[in-house]
């Protein structure tokens, strides 16, 4: 019996295990960087323990710590969660070792499957399809640029060790190979610490899907339907859903036999998802997770059982709750990741303090979060600030759900991937279940986000909520004075023998709005901006929701302050603007030329030029990574280096001035 388990992690999936340990009696024990001292699973959570500083190397990837305080806790069980040591073979030898239960499958089906070039290779044996390729030992640059040649491109070069994305490039000519390769490999390292990559025909139009497989240690395996994980970006999933769409209740069976003889294969125990590419209803093997799945409230909300108390109860040697007789999917159910990271600009990680923030609820709605408003999304870890899910009686109804969710999501302090999250899920081709992995890519130009002026309305309330604002503290400095009630005392607009009038002044973008406000009678304002006039009532509801009407439509907005910016929400919209001082002189912003800056926070992972030498334009003069993720520095034209700020290991900040290129001749 299980009484106490540590939760060998961090972020949602920390507090997603605690709150099955807990409903089941048990015992919650967290573990946390310094950079999570203050984070809502430390607060979760029964006890938490620190294990060192932010970089994961240096606490959540330290075995050595973790089972010290399993040891000092009196853990019986250790969950690893996704990432991390989920999947490390050593660190669940380690755990046997110490005499603390890893929940999760034996250390020999972590390795079998762990590599994707050995488990590859076992398939093949299994009779497993799989996709044409290279999946061999030998690294040698010539030699897999021959086997890349062989299999015909575009090739697909992928870490052989870990997931996620990590280590992937595709590869549309020979020309490319060898920059393409070095880059995989680097990053490999990076993750995993294993450079070796495998090399694999890219598919033109495939569909990630992948089958949740569940075995206990009394010979019993079984599988609890598909996921679609096919829109992705940087080939990292965004949507999730099960089951798939369009996907046919006969390649449903050859797949879920397929999952089950490979977990056969190794001796599997657990929670394991076995993932296939697929175009039509054929489909290969590409690796196999042995852990569960960021994803797996899909399969939750279909099948109706709690995967993690399955793991708990299978690691405590029971049998699995249900036989596949007993396993049945209903409805359907949509899962999507908010992260921070800026779509429209690559997806460049973002980082920083959440001054705002508000998840949606309501039925058939559910939301994992490990992050509350104030917290701050590091550097050093992934940049998900949440999961959230939509399950219907069809796909129809989950979907609705899910706009309806994302439209009611709000996030202030960093910039997050929902404009594309509500744009897919209102594409009419997502609608209609026609999804691969380069859905994104072929629709950017309608889901990626641009930026676009701020409309009527979100200037409208933004000053309405700032006359609001003024006027409440106006009251508040008036009931502290003799007199409360002197018209001296108010900011209403209040003139002597003249209109009552306020000026207001945004910035929004680089342009510079002046908003010209006349008092109409309480709570009656006339609005003047861009050309347009419009007259509206307003007033500020309990909950800090601004209730407006605009030329006599009603609306409802949220208009947060943080400084001198002001996030409107509206619509499910979000536009920010800045508050100028309206006695100041308007300014632009005067950028220096050949001043090139970091367009993320990070860490300088190669510098690759010298002061002095001359470059082209789009070569490659630095590499920054954030979250695991690398960026390249281009140089914007022809130039000389005259100066370079960082090297390489440094860490720099979001705008840090990286290096100045000259124009040639200066």
């Amino acid at each position: 019996m299980i009484r106490s388990v540590l939760i060998a992690n961090r972020g949602e999936i920390a507090c997603r295990v605690i709150r099955t340990a807990r409903r089941l009696g048990m015992r919650t024990i967290a573990v946390f960087s310094e950079a999570d001292r203050d984070s809502l699973a430390v607060a979760m959570a029964d006890v938490a323990y620190p294990i060192g500083p932010a970089p994961a190397r240096d606490s959540y990837l330290r075995h050595d710590r973790i089972l010290a305080v399993a040891k000092a806790s009196g853990a019986d069980a250790i969950h690893p969660g996704y990432g991390f040591l989920s999947e490390n073979a050593e660190f669940a030898e380690a755990c046997a070792a110490a005499g603390v239960i890893f929940i999760g499958p034996p250390a020999s089906a972590i390795r079998a499957m762990g590599s994707k070039s050995a488990s590859k290779q076992l398939m093949e044996r299994a009779g497993v399809p799989l996709v044409p390729g290279y999946h061999g030992d030998d690294q040698d640059p010539a030699l897999l640029a021959a086997e890349a040649e062989r299999i015909g491109y575009p090739v697909l070069i992928k870490a052989s060790a870990g997931g996620g994305g990590k280590g992937m490039r595709v590869v549309t000519a020979p020309a490319e190979f060898a920059e393409q390769l070095a880059g995989a490999q680097r990053e490999a390292q990076a993750s995993f610490g294993d450079p070796k990559v495998l090399v694999e025909k890219y598919l033109q139009r495939p569909r990630h899907i992948e089958m949740q497989v569940f075995a206990d240690t009394h010979g019993s395996i079984v599988h609890l339907f598909e996921r679609d994980c096919s829109i992705q970006r940087r080939h990292q999933k965004v949507f999730e859903e099960a089951p798939a769409p369009g996907f046919s209740a006969a390649a449903r069976a050859a797949m879920a036999s397929a999952a089950t003889d490979a977990a056969r294969a190794v001796g599997y125990v657990g929670a394991g998802t076995v993932e296939f590419i697929a175009e039509g209803d054929a489909f290969y093997f590409m690796e196999m997770n042995t852990r569960l799945q960021v994803e797996h409230p899909v399969t939750e909300a279909i099948t109706g059982f709690d995967l993690v108390e399955w793991q708990l109860r299978v690691a405590a040697g029971e049998r699995l709750p249900a036989d596949q007789s007993a396993i049945h999917a209903t409805g359907a159910a949509i899962e999507v990741r908010l992260y921070a990271e800026d779509a429209g600009r690559g997806f460049l990680p973002q980082s920083g303090r959440l001054d705002h923030l508000v998840l949606p609820e309501g039925e058939g709605v559910r939301v994992d979060a490990g992050v509350r408003a104030g917290d701050v999304v590091s550097i050093h870890y992934d940049p998900m600030i949440a999961k959230i899910i939509a399950w219907g009686a069809d796909r129809g109804e989950a979907l609705q759900r899910l706009v309806r969710a994302l439209d009611a999501t709000e996030v202030a302090g960093l910039t997050t991937n929902l404009p594309l999250l509500q744009a897919v899920a209102r594409h009419p081709e997502f609608a209609a279940g026609k999804v691969d992995t380069g859905f994104i890519a072929r629709h950017a130009d309608a889901v990626v986000p641009q930026v676009e002026p701020a409309g009527p309305a979100a200037l409208a309330l933004a000053t309405l909520a700032v006359i609001l604002e003024e006027q409440a503290e106006a009251v508040g400095r008036a009931q502290a004075t003799p007199d409360p009630w002197s018209p001296w005392s108010l900011a209403t607009g209040f003139r002597i023998n003249r209109p009552a009038l306020t000026d207001h002044r945004f910035r929004d973008g680089d342009r510079v709005i002046d908003v010209g406000c006349r008092f109409l009678g309480p709570a009656r304002f006339q609005l003047t901006f861009d050309g347009l006039e419009l007259e509206a009532e307003a007033a500020m509801l309990p909950d800090g929701s601004l209730s407006a009407r605009l030329d006599g439509v009603h609306c409802r907005a949220r208009v947060v302050r943080m400084g001198e910016r002001l996030t409107v929400f509206q619509a499910g919209r979000a536009t920010v603007l800045v508050e100028l001082d309206r006695l100041a002189g308007v300014t632009g912003a005067e950028g220096v030329v050949g001043r090139l800056t970091s367009p993320m926070p990070g860490r300088v992972l190669a510098v690759r030029v010298a002061v002095g030498d001359t470059v082209a334009k789009g070569v490659t003069l630095m590499v920054v990574e954030a979250m695991k993720m690398e960026h390249a520095i281009l140089a914007p034209a022809d130039g000389v280096v005259a100066s370079i700020a960082y090297a390489a290991g440094d860490t720099v900040q979001e705008g840090a001035e990286l290096l100045v290129l000259e124009p040639l001749g200066t």
